[in-house]
């Protein structure tokens, strides 16, 4: 059994819970078509700083 390397591990978690969440953002996204002023809300916030994360 070899040693296995966390990194790489971590890697690909970190991966696959990003691109969960991005399926799961758009999900939401279409399915409210009676919200029209979240679009110009979302490529405004492409814009701003994105440091909810780091709090």
């Amino acid at each position: 059994m070899p040693q296995l390397n966390p990194y790489p591990w971590f890697f690909i978690l970190l991966l696959s819970w990003m691109t969960l969440l991005l399926i799961f953002k758009t999900k939401i996204l279409t399915s409210m078509p009676h919200n029209p002023p979240m679009l110009p809300d979302m490529t405004t916030n492409h814009t701003t700083p994105w440091n909810w994360p780091c709090t």
